[in-house]
Protein backbone atom coordinates (compact mmCIF):
# COMPACT_ATOMS: atom_id res chain seq x y z
CA UNK A 1 0.00 0.00 0.00
CA UNK A 2 2.64 2.33 0.73
CA UNK A 3 4.11 2.00 -2.36
CA UNK A 4 1.10 2.35 -4.51
CA UNK A 5 0.60 6.04 -2.45
CA UNK A 6 4.09 7.06 -3.33
CA UNK A 7 3.29 6.00 -7.01
CA UNK A 8 0.57 7.79 -6.74
CA UNK A 9 1.39 10.87 -5.23
CA UNK A 10 4.83 11.35 -8.08
CA UNK A 11 2.32 10.74 -10.50
CA UNK A 12 0.06 13.44 -9.21
CA UNK A 13 3.04 15.97 -8.78
CA UNK A 14 4.12 14.74 -12.45
CA UNK A 15 0.91 15.93 -13.92
CA UNK A 16 0.47 18.54 -11.48
CA UNK A 17 3.76 20.09 -12.92
CA UNK A 18 2.56 19.58 -16.45
CA UNK A 19 0.12 21.77 -16.25
CA UNK A 20 1.60 24.73 -14.48
CA UNK A 21 2.55 27.68 -17.27
CA UNK A 22 6.16 29.51 -16.89
CA UNK A 23 5.93 32.69 -15.78
CA UNK A 24 7.43 35.35 -18.49
CA UNK A 25 10.98 36.57 -18.72
CA UNK A 26 11.44 40.21 -17.35
CA UNK A 27 12.12 41.37 -20.53
CA UNK A 28 9.05 39.87 -22.47
CA UNK A 29 7.39 41.18 -19.04
CA UNK A 30 8.42 44.24 -20.58
CA UNK A 31 7.42 43.59 -23.45
CA UNK A 32 4.19 43.08 -22.76
CA UNK A 33 3.42 46.08 -20.27
CA UNK A 34 5.32 48.49 -22.69
CA UNK A 35 5.73 47.88 -26.42
CA UNK A 36 3.10 45.11 -27.60
CA UNK A 37 0.53 47.77 -28.44
CA UNK A 38 2.56 48.88 -31.18
CA UNK A 39 5.48 46.09 -31.86
CA UNK A 40 2.36 43.61 -31.42
CA UNK A 41 0.63 44.87 -34.23
CA UNK A 42 2.72 46.93 -36.58
CA UNK A 43 0.74 50.63 -35.48
CA UNK A 44 1.89 53.44 -36.95
CA UNK A 45 4.80 51.53 -39.00
CA UNK A 46 6.27 50.13 -35.97
CA UNK A 47 8.22 46.80 -36.84
CA UNK A 48 6.54 43.45 -35.65
CA UNK A 49 8.51 41.29 -33.17
CA UNK A 50 9.81 38.69 -34.89
CA UNK A 51 9.89 40.62 -38.21
CA UNK A 52 13.17 40.23 -39.32
CA UNK A 53 12.87 41.46 -42.85
CA UNK A 54 11.56 44.91 -40.57
CA UNK A 55 14.15 44.92 -38.02
CA UNK A 56 17.22 44.06 -40.59
CA UNK A 57 17.68 47.76 -41.76
CA UNK A 58 17.07 49.25 -38.00
CA UNK A 59 19.74 46.73 -36.28
CA UNK A 60 22.18 47.84 -39.05
CA UNK A 61 21.97 51.76 -37.45
CA UNK A 62 23.59 50.12 -34.59
CA UNK A 63 23.01 49.38 -31.17
CA UNK A 64 23.64 53.20 -29.89
CA UNK A 65 21.63 54.09 -32.80
CA UNK A 66 18.64 52.30 -31.90
CA UNK A 67 19.43 52.96 -28.31
CA UNK A 68 19.12 56.70 -28.86
CA UNK A 69 16.01 56.60 -30.91
CA UNK A 70 14.06 54.52 -28.29
CA UNK A 71 15.32 57.04 -25.78
CA UNK A 72 14.60 60.25 -27.49
CA UNK A 73 11.71 58.31 -29.82
CA UNK A 74 11.15 58.64 -33.33
CA UNK A 75 8.19 58.67 -35.47
CA UNK A 76 5.17 57.77 -34.02
CA UNK A 77 7.27 55.59 -30.85
CA UNK A 78 7.22 57.99 -27.88
CA UNK A 79 10.52 58.69 -26.14
CA UNK A 80 11.49 55.93 -23.78
CA UNK A 81 8.75 53.90 -25.80
CA UNK A 82 6.29 53.97 -22.64
CA UNK A 83 8.71 52.02 -20.62
CA UNK A 84 9.87 54.40 -18.33
CA UNK A 85 11.29 52.30 -15.68
CA UNK A 86 13.68 50.69 -18.72
CA UNK A 87 16.91 50.97 -18.15
CA UNK A 88 19.55 51.09 -21.17
CA UNK A 89 20.24 47.33 -20.51
CA UNK A 90 16.43 46.71 -20.74
CA UNK A 91 16.17 48.78 -23.98
CA UNK A 92 18.98 46.98 -25.43
CA UNK A 93 17.13 43.40 -24.65
CA UNK A 94 13.92 44.41 -25.83
CA UNK A 95 15.52 45.12 -28.85
CA UNK A 96 16.82 42.16 -29.18
CA UNK A 97 13.58 40.08 -27.86
CA UNK A 98 11.29 41.97 -30.18
CA UNK A 99 14.23 41.35 -33.46
CA UNK A 100 14.22 37.72 -33.30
Amino acid sequence: MKTFTIAAALAGLFFASAHVSAAPSPIEAKYNKACVACHGTGAAGAPKKGDKAAWAPRLKQGEATLLKNVKNGIRAMPAKGLCTDCTDADYKALIQYMSK
